[in-house]
């Protein structure tokens, strides 16, 4: 039964000004993840030790504004760093367009004249309806242009072999337009892996679209189906469609990625203000909040944590934020609104229906017996973990995996942390008991907690689902 008004507005006013991370006792970690563009003040190893004590999950690198030896450093200190537990972005035609927006809107110029009589490198002549501060490789966008840009340019593909060699995890690819480019960039890789001799086994990084332009709006169920995760960037998306439209677009991406179970990130100008001021605005927080309510799986900083003066501040907050919204949602879900966690996970796709099966059942028995997490028992390959954080369980998914690759590409989904080898070598009857012992030694459930326990089990060739409800001793 949902708490009352009175009761939730008692707990709202007596709660902490913050919540101080931990690495003992006690720990009950947000669901919702934070992406972290990685940048000049943020990128030495004390600070990034700090970024993950306070709840940064992935780490986004931008190859459009960091050198070779910048990307070295920031993930040789990240793989340092230890929490209690990269991203590349990448790009660079015919149109036709009268209105050219430079830094997301920030400098907008009209369009006079065109050099028609080259086909390239021509000159265009504009006049500044908006003048401005202009940052170098601030973005150029053409609102409603149809343009011809490629899935990846020379320098694009440069950037991913790179982050091949650095063994990123995600490659969020910029101004997608179509599944086309999508599978483009997949085959890409492909090749790249194997002029780099890379073992055929081991998993390729995982293409996160970001969708920002109109174009890409349009084609939007067929990149998706192509993708393995959506970024909604809504900087450039809000030049390239009405402002006002930009919240709307959101909320049917975020629903829509729900549907499939696919994990979506929610960016740009999260908190803004707090690359310059310590606390961000009251619309900030709302903000983020709201990405939580709506069913994002992550939140992600940009300039303020690449550049910002308060980095590690504003991861914190972040949290705090995500923290608030996930606890107030479950007190108060007549007012979070039914689209909490995400919407109902249709799982349409014949692929893994006895993993999706199970999944759905784990949920099920969390809800009825209030378990305090759900612990998955994962293999190689194995998608259960996806399919239970797909249905939107509001507890933490501990998930035992055998490989670090695996929990990094793991880590993005909502309600999922990963604990990698702890299982290796342990016979079947016995994983359950050493898997709960290990979840509360990290203090994530407590003795008298119920915790609901799934798997996938091979026997004799033939694989079967396993599912044990029980309390912690």
């Amino acid at each position: 039964m949902p708490m009352s008004s009175s009761s939730s507005l008692t707990n709202i006013a007596s709660s902490p000004e913050s919540i101080e991370p931990s690495v003992t006792g006690t720990w009950k970690p947000q669901l919702t993840k934070i992406v972290a563009t990685i940048g000049p003040t943020s990128e030495q190893l004390p600070v990034l030790k700090d970024l993950v004590r306070c709840g940064l999950r992935v780490m986004r690198l931008n190859f459009s504004h960091a050198t070779e030896e910048e990307v070295e450093l920031r993930v040789g200190n990240l793989k340092k760093c230890q929490g209690r537990h990269g991203n590349i972005n990448t790009k660079d035609g015919d149109m036709n367009v009268r209105a050219v927006l430079l830094d997301d809107g920030a400098v907008i110029l009209t369009v006079k004249e065109i050099e028609s009589s080259k086909e390239f490198n021509g000159t265009v002549t504009c006049t500044i309806d908006f003048s401005g501060d202009l940052r170098s490789r601030a973005g150029v966008n053409l609102p409603g242009a149809e343009t011809d840009l490629p899935a990846m340019s020379t320098k694009d593909k440069i950037d991913i072999k790179y982050g091949l060699t650095k063994d990123v995890d995600y490659v969020a690819a910029s101004f997608v337009q179509s599944a086309a480019h999508v599978k483009e960039i997949k085959a890409y890789m492909v090749q790249c892996a194997e002029e780099l001799g890379l073992d055929p086994s081991y998993p390729l990084p995982l293409i996160i679209s970001k969708i920002e332009s109109q174009t890409a709006l349009k084609n939007f169920d067929e990149i998706l189906e192509a993708s393995d995760g959506i970024m909604v960037a809504r900087g450039d998306l809000g030049v390239e469609i009405p402002i006002h439209q930009v919240t709307n677009a959101q909320k049917e991406m975020v629903a829509a990625c729900n549907a499939v179970g696919k994990p979506v990130i929610v960016a740009t100008q999260m908190l803004e203000s707090m690359a310059k001021n310590p606390r961000p605005t009251r619309a900030e927080v709302s903000d983020v909040t709201n990405a939580v309510y709506d069913g994002a799986d992550a939140v992600m900083t940009s300039g303020e944590t690449a550049k910002g003066k308060y980095p590690v501040e504003t991861i914190k907050m972040m949290n705090e934020i995500i923290a608030s919204a996930e606890k107030f949602a479950v007190d108060r879900p007549d007012l979070a609104g039914n689209s909490y966690g995400g919407k109902m996970f249709a799982n349409n796709n014949k692929e893994g229906c006895m993993e999706a099966s199970i999944a759905k059942a784990s949920v099920a028995a969390a809800v009825k017996c209030h378990a305090a997490a759900i612990i998955v028992l994962a293999k190689t390959g194995s998608n259960l973990p996806r399919f239970v954080s797909a249905y939107r369980p509001n507890i933490p998914i501990i998930t035992f995996v055998p490989s670090s690759k695996m929990a990094r590409q793991l880590i993005l989904n909502r309600g999922i942390h990963p604990i990698v080898g702890a299982l290796d070598g342990v016979s079947f009857h016995k994983r359950p008991a050493i898997a709960i012992k290990h979840a509360k030694d990290m203090g994530i459930i407590e003795s008298g907690e119920n915790v609901v326990i799934v798997g996938i089990e091979d026997d004799n060739e033939e694989q079967f689902g396993t599912m044990k409800v029980t309390a912690v001793p």
